[in-house]
């Protein structure tokens, strides 16, 4: 050891510790705001929390030293500010990830998320999906192993998106229509089966897709900054909805809120899996945008890259103009209900939704100011969602929140 007296005063490291300690509770809100962007240095992470510059030190330090963050030790001052430049906050590249998992009509993909949504790596997706629960999602949890051991990342948990409710507590998948699973399949039981029995740590959880979007998009897309988030989507087949509050998703008392595709647009229409005829669900998916346009879904791709595809480079043909605006109007009678029950501050659209937003904006706004009271009174922005695959990112949310909650709890 050198003989060299130590030059911090004597206390120095309690005083480091009492720090820590106070601020050991603002390790997780410290660590969503800088997942989410909204700190990215150190000066604003003080602001936010409401700490003391020293305390925030101490909390960014220790995020770091738990592998989740970079704290840039040489920060540089942005054009035009004042004043002493502030670290810059920003996520580890080689940090934890989580496995996300996601099931469709038309296949399933797996990838590795890490923290900011950003997606690491993601498996080759598969377009065939069997009826039994357990091979899929035992498919999809190999898939993402195989991706953990190529690319040596520490997994901290796993998320599956579905495109069915999910009921709560128990995880049950209660409407899987589009999958031909058993209705009510414990999916998120079969998931974390099948997590453990893949030798991968962490918790498990499972979600409706459209929720899990919405959570994603809410945090790091289009969603940003809302209040009342309404986000309503089409994939593969169906509709589906979600409502982001205060940011976080509102799924009702027994995880089964916005089921948005049982709106009625159309009461002589189709008749809709649920008994009803005319639900959004049936009126405005790309199966109904196929068949209003004239067109026989071929086995080539899926039906939503069909009905994209056809939109985008055929709109000028009067068969498939006047089916998207078909669509629009029925999607934007829906949207004009749930506008005047909800009253959000922003609605955002996903997969041929958002697809016929961008082909007629105008027709869809005005659909939606006409029919709404909160409409007419002001209007109520509607945009695009704009996260590529970000059910996939919203099921990594789920199994990022743990921590999130609680950082050191979470990783020890």
């Amino acid at each position: 050891m050198s003989g060299k007296a130590d030059p911090r005063p004597a206390g120095d490291g309690t005083t480091s510790r009492a720090r820590l300690d106070r601020g050991r509770g603002a390790l997780g809100p410290a660590l969503e705001l800088v997942h989410t962007g909204r700190a990215p240095t150190r000066a604003v992470l003080t602001a936010e929390l409401g700490v003391t510059r020293a305390t925030a030190g101490a909390v960014a330090a220790e995020l770091e030293a738990l592998g989740l963050i970079r704290v840039d030790a040489r920060p540089g001052a942005a054009a035009g500010s004042q004043g002493r430049p502030s670290h810059r906050l920003a996520l580890a590249e080689d940090g934890p990830v989580v496995l996300a998992a996601q099931v469709h009509a038309d296949g399933f993909r797996a990838a590795l998320v890490g923290l900011g949504g950003q997606i690491v790596a993601t498996a080759p997706g598969c377009e065939a999906v069997d009826a039994d629960p357990a091979k899929v999602l035992g498919s999809v949890v190999e898939a993402g192993a195989d991706l953990l051991r190529e690319t040596g990342r520490r997994c901290v948990g796993a998320g599956l998106a579905v495109p069915s409710a999910v009921a709560e507590p128990e995880g049950l998948a209660l409407n899987p229509l589009h999958l031909a699973w058993p209705a009510g399949a414990p999916v998120r039981r079969i998931f974390a089966e099948c997590v453990r029995a893949a030798g991968l740590t962490g918790p498990a959880f499972a979600g409706n897709d459209v929720n899990l979007a919405a959570l994603a998009e809410h945090r790091h897309g289009a969603g940003r900054g809302a209040r009342d988030l309404l986000c309503v989507a089409t994939g593969h087949r169906g509709v589906g909805g979600a409502l982001v509050l205060d940011g976080r998703l509102h799924t009702g008392s027994s995880g089964l809120a916005l089921e948005v595709g049982h709106l009625t647009v159309n009461p002589e229409g189709r008749p809709c899996y649920c008994g009803s005829r005319g639900c959004l669900d049936v009126e405005a998916d790309p199966l109904a945008f196929l068949t209003a346009a004239g067109r026989e879904p071929g086995p080539e791709v899926s039906l939503l890259q069909e009905s994209n595809e056809l939109i985008r480079r055929h709109y000028d043909d009067p068969s498939v103009r006047q089916a998207a605006e078909t669509l629009i109007d029925r999607l934007g009678l829906g949207l004009a209900g749930l506008v005047n029950i909800l009253n959000p501050d922003r609605i955002i659209l996903g997969g041929l939704h958002r697809t016929l937003l961008d082909a007629d904006p105008d027709r869809l706004r005005a659909v939606v100011a006409e029919r709404s009271l909160w409409g007419q009174s002001g209007g109520v922005p509607i945009l695009a969602c704009t996260l590529d695959h970000n059910s996939l990112v919203g099921a990594a949310e789920l199994a990022w929140q743990p921590v999130l909650d609680d950082p050191l709890a979470a990783l020890s």
